[in-house]
């Protein structure tokens, strides 16, 4: 466990110095002005003394056990460094210096051996070219870290790869008045990595709320792993940068190691129960709420406001996350209206008028909070000079302490002027914000967060804990050895005719059909399949076939069949075609199912709208396999295009258990076999009551 390297009993500052502008000082005076409530010995081979404490020439001269080290000292100096520290029994070692991995291959062996040594004792190392670690707890006041933000007592915990970024987000937290209970940096992470450190964080009561910053996972099953044993019982929110190529490249030359994007963090973070924020300041203030506040059992908003256009933008906001506004019901909103004023408004948003005091607004909360239809309150309060605004706050934070359900504020007023409304609902652990869209925004990163963590446990929950219940008619030891056994084309993709008799051994459905090799063949099979028929071509290396003329649709009687096979012989003979005679199924909405292998993770499975535009669109949603039938769900409901698929403008509704069944089944086939590189069902024919593939790509 990692208690000794952010609880120390004793720390070490080799290469400390009395020069103030020296990593080395600044270390040492950190922890002094910190209050460490440890030993702090300054190593350095000529100063006897350093900020007024003894200096000793070697760390072997230390009296006493010495918990953590740290290294402020040139890279070549480290292997030899670390040697010493092993023969003293350091615990841990931070790596202040830079020159290692991210300077290159010189760098690279000396970090290698700097490693080496530090393994050969059994010393764990922090970075190298890191920042350190810091511990709010009164008991230790760690600050081993050369950085300048002290922060106060509190709940978080931050873990960044970018020191620069993490010690952005302490800041802004400091400046909030919102304590942090530790922080991580580990640079390189050659040993010590943030999957350990989020685990060792999920084993403490004083941390309520983990934020990471990465911009690549180096270990991405391991991240998967630990993220989602943790997120399972307390928040975790994670933010990742390089989300397009220019950030990509930008990260991808970061000076704390050669980072690239990783496509795959997105798919990791939903995985594992991690919420996503796009932003530093969203990052902190969903923190500051989950922090302080119970998480929603749904995502059902009851709104209480004084002033009327900042609850529109609150709801502009909550409605565009995905939450919705709670139905009073009608008893409540009778009793309500008995105890507000006339002129008051009792429905959702309950506004209790510019002229409210603290009776209305504790009446409006108690009902909210009483009602089984709302999951959370939204307050917008604005603090006009005409009511007792500190009673108002008393009220809200009396209310709000029950803990029956979040409670989130969007506190309007001039915090020089109205200070004490502002320090009883701080005091009262309330979470209030200054502006409309910033608490809305935190109040639906709650919300998302309890949407993670309902998730089934198994497979859908637990990050791939436990696979999802499969379904049992499939015959993959049929699909393996098809797959093993099919010819592949120069690109690494199966024929069609194989690609079909994959999915028939995973009981995939499929649109009715049949495979020949002349006209006579194509005729009797669509014969017996019944016209109207679609008539495909497959052939080496044909990929797009509507573009390469090898699709015929809707052929109404043999004329027209003879007719379009006869052009594609011609076409394609030289390729040596062979022909697929589908029933030709008209009505139905095209959609896609596909898979793609993600290193060191299996594959992700996809699902979104299909057909020749979903190069266009895009409009998918992705999810790691395995893949639990409310992930499933999840995906359908989750693309823009759901309306199309549920009926919009009266079209008729698919069945959306179908679609459920065969993305769990795809999910299913990828994970047993995982040679499968690609594969790409486009489309699938969704009706009111099956989803049928009409075509199929599969790459090996």
């Amino acid at each position: 466990m990692l208690s000794a390297l952010f609880k120390p009993r004793a720390v070490a500052v080799i290469g400390a110095s009395n020069n103030r502008l020296s990593i080395g000082n600044r270390i040492v005076q950190n922890l002094l002005d910190y209050g460490y409530k440890g030993l702090v010995f300054p190593v350095h081979p000529k100063d006897p003394v350093t900020l007024g404490l003894k200096t000793h020439a070697s760390i072997l001269d230390i009296p006493g056990p010495v918990d953590v080290a740290h290294m402020a000292i040139p890279a070549k100096s480290a292997p030899a460094a670390m040697e010493e520290c092993g023969q003293k029994g350091v615990r841990f070692v931070i790596i202040n210096s830079a020159g290692f991995r991210e300077t290159g291959p010189e760098g690279a062996e000396l970090e290698a051996r700097t490693l080496e040594n530090a393994r050969k004792h059994g010393v764990r190392i922090m970075g190298p070219n890191c920042q350190g670690v810091i511990c709010s707890d009164p008991g230790v006041r760690t600050y081993c870290n050369f950085t300048f933000t002290y922060p106060e007592p509190g709940n978080v915990a931050i873990a960044a790869q970018s020191g620069g970024v993490g010690e952005v987000i302490n800041q802004r937290f400091s400046e909030l008045g919102i304590g942090v209970h530790m922080y991580a940096s580990n640079g390189n992470a050659c040993d010590v990595s943030i999957p350990e450190i989020i685990r060792y964080w999920g084993t403490l009561d004083a941390v309520k709320v983990i934020v990471v910053y990465v911009e690549s996972l180096p270990d991405p099953a391991a991240f998967l792993e630990a993220a989602a044993e943790v997120a399972a019982r307390k928040p975790i929110l994670g933010m990742k940068a390089g989300r397009t190529a220019e950030g990509a490249k930008a990260a991808a030359s970061h000076t704390g190691g050669l980072l690239k994007t990783d496509a795959s963090v997105d798919l990791v973070f939903d995985k594992a129960g991690v919420v996503r924020l796009r932003t530093q300041e969203e990052l902190v203030q969903a923190a500051y709420a989950l922090s302080t506040q119970p998480a929603p059992k749904g995502p059902r908003v009851g709104i209480i406001t004084n002033t009327g256009g900042p609850a529109i933008i609150a709801v502009d906001e909550l409605v565009e996350a995905g939450l919705e506004l709670a139905p009073l019901s009608e008893s409540r909103q009778a009793a309500l209206g008995g105890k507000l004023h006339p002129a008051a408004s009792v429905g959702n948003p309950v506004d209790v008028l510019a002229t409210a005091g603290a009776g209305d607004f504790r009446a409006a909360l108690d009902a909210l909070l009483a009602e089984d239809a709302c999951d959370s309150v939204f307050m917008n309060v604005v603090t006009p000079f005409f009511v007792d605004n500190e009673v108002v706050a008393r009220e809200i934070a009396a209310a709000a302490q029950k803990g029956l359900k979040p409670v989130v504020v969007n506190l309007m007023t001039d915090r020089r002027r109205w200070v004490e409304p502002v320090r009883v609902l701080k005091e009262a652990g309330v979470p209030h914000y200054a502006l409309a869209e910033t608490a809305a925004r935190a109040l639906a990163a709650m919300a998302e967060y309890a949407r993670l963590r309902s998730r089934k446990a198994c497979g859908d929950n637990a990050a791939g804990a436990c696979e999802p219940a499969g379904f049992t008619d499939m015959d993959l030891a049929a699909a393996r050895g098809i797959l093993e056994d099919a010819p592949v084309d120069e690109h690494g993709f199966l024929s069609q005719k194989d690609a079909y008799r994959l999915l028939d051994a995973g009981r995939i459905p499929a649109v009715p059909h049949a495979w020949v090799a002349s006209p006579e063949e194509a005729a009797a099979a669509a014969g017996a399949l019944g016209y109207p028929v679609a008539i495909k071509a497959d052939a080496p290396g044909l990929v797009h076939k509507s573009e390469a003329g090898a699709l015929a649709l809707d052929l109404a009687d043999e004329e027209a069949l003879r007719r379009e096979l006869r052009r594609m012989v011609k076409v394609f003979g030289g390729d040596r075609p062979s022909f697929l005679v589908q029933r030709f199924m008209a009505g139905g909405t095209e959609v896609i199912v596909g898979a793609s292998s993600v290193p060191m993770l299996g594959h992700a499975v996809m699902f979104g709208l299909g057909g020749v535009f979903v190069e266009v669109l895009k409009d998918v949603r992705f999810k790691l396999a395995p893949v639990g039938d409310s992930e499933a769900l999840d995906m359908i409901r989750s693309i823009k295009g759901f309306p199309v698929l549920a009926g919009a403008r009266g079209r008729t509704s698919v069945c959306i258990e179908a679609l459920a069944a065969i993305i769990r089944r795809i999910s299913q086939m990828v994970v047993a076999l995982p040679r499968i590189r690609e594969l790409d069902l486009n489309p699938i024919l969704a009706f009111g009551d099956a989803a049928l593939v009409a075509d199929a790509r599969i790459r090996r």
